[in-house]
């Protein structure tokens, strides 16, 4: 309950919380005619603890991606209702910036609404291309650490690495886990630029610059120092997806 997160909020000295559900979930990918009043009940519901609890609490929406003019139009009502900031779109459709032109129409509804968008591990609906990892042993650490690490990793890489976002400057993009293994890879992805490249601006300096934050959510404290350095501590929100 709204009552509950707040008692949690209240305990770890949190004055504001954004609420989320997570594509992981999959209601968004769902054919439209289930998707769609789903993702309306919950967008309706949070709406009110938002209205409820206005000092306390801001949401993501979840819209049925399924179908991207459906999106746009529940997306619009969205940001109408109260506390509404933008919304969660699943990670797999970012993976490349050619999967992510699918989501323009709905970048160009985002920009004029000045919203953010959390991009969360997450898949698309009826994806024929999507990444399919052997998970017929240690199903955990494979499919839940180095597969959706791999995966936030190459969003990122088309967020900061592509001019994909260029068009869209009142968005604002958030990546959860740091942003994938970025941190640790960085250093690499500068030395085989300075040895395939020679005077190509580093990776590093492209991910320093990019308009995009991470959460902190289930890396450690030395994880947590490194992208600091790579991104900058004001790109890094304290929070869990």
């Amino acid at each position: 309950s709204a009552e509950a997160r707040l008692a949690e909020m209240d305990k770890n000295g949190v004055e504001h919380a954004v609420l989320s559900m997570s594509p992981v979930t999959g209601i968004e990918a769902l054919p439209l005619q289930d998707a769609l009043p789903l993702a309306r009940a919950y967008n309706d519901a949070v709406a009110a603890e938002c209205a409820k609890y206005p000092d306390r609490f801001s949401a993501f929406a979840i819209l049925p991606v399924g179908n991207i003019s459906a999106a746009v139009t529940e997306f619009e009502r969205v940001m109408d209702l109260p506390g509404i900031i933008g919304a969660v779109l699943p990670g797999d459709g970012f993976l490349t910036e050619k999967r992510a032109q699918r989501f323009v129409p709905l970048m160009e509804a985002a920009n004029k609404r000045h919203a953010i968008f959390l991009v969360h591990y997450g898949k698309l609906p009826d994806d024929p291309e999507a990444p399919k990892p052997d998970v017929t042993d240690n199903n955990r650490n494979r499919f839940g650490t180095l597969d959706m690490q791999a995966r936030l990793s190459s969003n990122m890489i088309t967020f900061c690495m592509t001019d994909f976002l260029k068009p869209y400057p009142n968005v604002t993009m958030m990546s959860h886990n740091l942003g994938g293994n970025i941190p640790f890879e960085v250093d690499r992805m500068d030395h085989r630029t300075m040895c395939d490249t020679p005077g190509a601006e580093l990776p590093s300096k492209k991910f320093k610059a990019a308009p995009i934050m991470v959460d902190c959510n289930s890396l450690s404290g030395r994880a947590l120092e490194l992208a600091v350095h790579v991104y900058g501590a004001d790109k890094i929100v304290y929070g869990s997806d």
